[in-house]
């Protein structure tokens, strides 16, 4: 019977816990390594929703990308966000596992993931480890073929889950684009490094006003390039958690399911009104 460390041991083979920031959390948070595991369910966030979804399709244990205690906590009742979590996984017996920023450099990680999805062919890191050329932060690579950033924008919507943020482009939605760089999560301090690398389209997620807006004023100096997709934090590392699922189903036999809840802050979102000069 497959336990929740053979389940830990899958991840952390295919994401070494030495990947990750000093900074991160990753690993067990709540439950029993002996534990046994007959369903796991994938999630980008510990959210109580995806607390209840592992309820309700019996899991025993919830991987999410994210950590539920990133900045740890002295105080854990049952009426704060993270002691509710954690009481209802205690009660109803589910492990809770998570592997981040290591998975965010891996070979097989969290920007890879994205790229596939998105349709870049192959990729390599946008910013590669030292001595090693196969890991690093974000991916670049190139696409099929030449498309207009528009179409490729459209291509990202229908790519990622639905959010009330949608997909913010910057550029001109007209110019063709085949060179992709990507950085799951929040990726505005790599603007750079994708100018650097000569990507004609960079995507990532939470790009702050300033840091985008110099970027493409400096840009229009020269061709444009690279333009900016801006998506939301949780579908911009959604795909990895299908990729996840697959190996460690393919791995340790388990039944694995991959949550479909938007865990995005985020619910509505008001289009601003036309422009009557347009």
């Amino acid at each position: 019977m497959t336990t929740v460390a053979d389940i830990a041991d899958i991840l952390e083979r295919r994401f070494p816990l030495h990947l990750a920031e000093d900074w991160d959390v990753n690993g067990l948070t709540v439950g029993d390594p002996t534990a046994h595991v007959r369903r796991v369910l994938f999630a980008v966030d510990p959210t109580l929703a995806v607390v209840q979804e592992a309820i309700d399709i019996d899991a025993d244990l919830i991987v999410t990308h994210h950590p539920l205690l990133l900045r740890g906590a002295t105080q854990l009742p049952v009426t704060s966000s993270k002691g509710a979590v954690i009481h209802q996984l205690i009660a109803h017996g589910i492990g809770h596992y998570n592997a981040h920023t290591n998975a965010d450099v891996a070979t097989d990680g969290v920007s890879e993931a994205l790229a596939q999805a998105v349709g870049v062919r192959t990729s390599a890191p946008l910013i590669a480890r030292p001595g090693d050329r196969t890991q690093g932060t974000g991916r670049i690579g190139p696409l099929p073929g030449p498309i207009s950033l528009a179409e490729f924008a459209q291509q990202v919507a229908q790519a990622l889950p639905a959010t009330a943020h949608g997909v913010r482009v910057a550029g001109d939605l007209d110019a063709a684009v085949t060179t992709v760089a990507v950085c799951g999560g929040s990726g505005d301090a790599y603007l750079a490094d994708a100018r650097a690398a000569g990507a004609d389209v960079y995507i990532t997620a939470d790009l702050r006003h300033h840091p985008a807006s110099d970027f493409r004023e400096t840009a229009d100096l020269g061709d444009g390039r690279p333009f900016l997709i801006d998506v939301a934090h949780s579908a911009s590392e959604w795909a990895w958690l299908t990729a996840t699922a697959e190996h460690v189903a393919d791995a340790a036999g388990v039944d694995t399911t991959v949550s479909t809840l938007n865990t995005d802050p985020w619910t509505a979102h008001i289009p601003s009104r036309p422009d009557p000069h347009a």
